[in-house]
């Protein structure tokens, strides 16, 4: 498996766990403690931090800083907007495809030659 095969799959999964720690208890743990949310976040963030570093790691051999993190912030809007319809049924509106369309310039400018 190649150098940014391997960042990407691990990123895309760090942000699964990342997407859920951040946002997953607003849904089940609304009426809980903050506190409890927390433990319950950093709980998940564990995982997500046992994916996201080596991923980091590997993408900084083959890529520069900032493409590293625009790379997450695409990854980060991908893995959300699926958890913010499907899990969390937030309604869709054109604002996802806008912050898609910046987020896509950003990708151009940072990778090209």
């Amino acid at each position: 498996m190649s150098t940014q095969v391997l960042t990407i799959t691990l990123l895309m999964c760090s942000n699964v766990f990342m997407t859920f720690a951040w946002y997953g208890h607003l849904k089940h743990l609304s009426a809980k403690p903050w506190l409890i949310a927390v433990l319950a976040s950093w709980s998940i963030a564990f995982f997500e931090y046992l994916l996201q570093v080596p991923a980091n790691r590997a993408g900084h051999t083959v890529m520069n800083l900032g493409q590293l993190k625009i790379l997450q912030e695409v990854i980060a809007l991908s893995v959300f907007v699926p958890f913010a319809l499907l899990y969390m049924k937030e309604k869709l509106t054109l604002d996802y495809l806008w912050a898609s369309c910046c987020l896509a310039g950003a990708a151009y400018f940072i990778f090209r030659k």
